[in-house]
């Protein structure tokens, strides 16, 4: 015959049952089933009262909560925070605090976060996730004009026709000179190659360009973020310099610049493409010529812009490595090395890298003046500068290698 199998409510209910019969001694079932007396008594009154539903395990959870914040209290952070929906939990609490009458509790902040939590007041940020592709820095002098220009999208909105307009922004950062300020047909890395080769053209070649990490200059997926635009940078002569990602104020002159396109341009939305482009125009001539600029001792941006002398032919330098393995990149992003073929990237399409031999088939990748990472042959791999170091030079490497190879310098 099979263990006759019983749960814990069938158990209690047979307890109470037996119990309210009172055929035997209250102490001697208590004993049977294995339970003190006071736990016997707590079953059967909760039996007595609410009958089979009474013998369900309850929460231990206090029934009050003397430090638990006030209702009035949670109302007020509440009101708060819909009279104020952009302010924070830090100037929430604070107003709790101007406003608590004497001898008022007043909630701590991590309350006051707490209840705009439960109450569904808070957004959650997307936490953003960490490029693979390294950075890169510029760490030279940003004294004269064209030392280093600074470049990005304003953001668009619309004109009145209700097409969308969204310029491309270039400025000096040594003088303040607004070298462009364009709307383009789109925001593709041809398109803005275009209007780059113009201005090359018109004003020669800066020494760095600084830019965030939004397309069509900057790629996470591609060693150092380089995208076919900022390699043809590079190809110029001309160094890179990308700020971290959700740091605008590593660009600082450029957002005020773009505060000021939003308030006295974008505020006035004109009728079509055409006009708000001639409005735009006419703005940067105003800002270039006619407003005296604080940082520059109240000068004007043009009377301290001057051309650069490094004039722009169209060619690109040849990329040349003394001492190096110098291999072409194939149309599918790969570099040939010891009969094999490893994927780097695509946006080095037809150009030349140096390599430089390590040990076991492993080779350090540089691109111009850029350490891209290091290819591992026997394994078939490329490991970005990312994840092995800082762009511009790689650590030692742990294993066995010589003094030559441990002070990478570049080439």
């Amino acid at each position: 015959m099979p263990w006759k199998e019983c749960d814990a409510m069938e158990l209690r209910t047979e307890f109470c049952l037996r119990a309210l019969e009172k055929d035997e001694p209250f102490k001697s079932l208590c004993q049977e089933y294995g339970i003190s007396r006071k736990t016997g008594y707590k079953w059967l009154g909760r039996f007595k009262a609410d009958g089979r539903r009474g013998l369900a395990d309850q929460s231990r959870r206090p029934h009050h909560n003397p430090d638990q914040c006030p209702e009035e209290v949670v109302c007020q952070i509440v009101r708060l925070k819909l009279a104020h929906s952009k302010w924070g939990p830090l100037k929430i609490h604070n107003l709790c605090e101007r406003s608590g009458r004497p001898g008022q509790r007043i909630p701590s902040l991590s309350t006051v976060k707490r209840v705009l939590a439960a109450a569904g007041l808070v957004q959650q940020r997307k936490r953003r996730k960490p490029s693979q592709s390294g950075s890169i820095r510029y760490t030279g002098p940003v004294d004269a004009p064209n030392d280093l220009w600074t470049i990005d999208f304003k953001g668009w909105w619309r004109v009145r026709s209700g097409r969308r307009f969204e310029p491309l922004t270039v400025c000096d950062t040594a003088s303040r000179y607004i070298l462009c300020s364009r709307s383009l047909a789109n925001t593709r890395g041809e398109t803005v190659r275009s209007e780059f080769e113009k201005l090359f053209g018109c004003y020669g070649l800066p020494r760095a360009i600084r830019m965030d990490n939004g397309s069509p200059w900057a790629n996470g997926h591609s060693p150092l973020g380089l995208t076919r635009l900022s390699a043809w940078w590079v190809t110029l002569g001309i160094d890179l310099d990308r700020i971290d990602p959700g740091r605008p104020d590593q660009n600082g002159a450029h957002e005020r610049m773009h505060r000021d396109l939003a308030a006295e341009v974008e505020q006035f939305a004109e009728e079509d493409i055409a006009c708000q482009q001639a409005a735009l125009d006419l703005w940067r001539k105003e800002f270039n010529e006619q407003r005296p600029h604080e940082a520059l001792n109240l000068r004007f941006p043009c009377e301290v812009y001057r051309r650069s002398d490094r004039q722009y032919d169209g060619v690109s330098i040849e990329m040349s490595y003394p001492g190096l393995l110098r291999r072409k990149v194939t149309t599918m992003g790969r570099v040939g090395i010891e009969g094999r073929q490893i994927a780097v990237t695509t946006a080095l399409e037809g150009y030349h890298v140096g390599l430089k031999p390590l040990d076991r088939g492993r080779y350090v990748v540089w691109f111009g003046r850029l350490c891209l990472g290091v290819l591992d042959v026997p394994t078939l791999s490329f490991a970005p500068a990312a994840r092995v170091g800082t762009s511009g030079a790689l650590p030692p490497d742990p294993r066995d290698l010589s003094r030559e190879a441990q002070g990478m310098a570049g080439p």
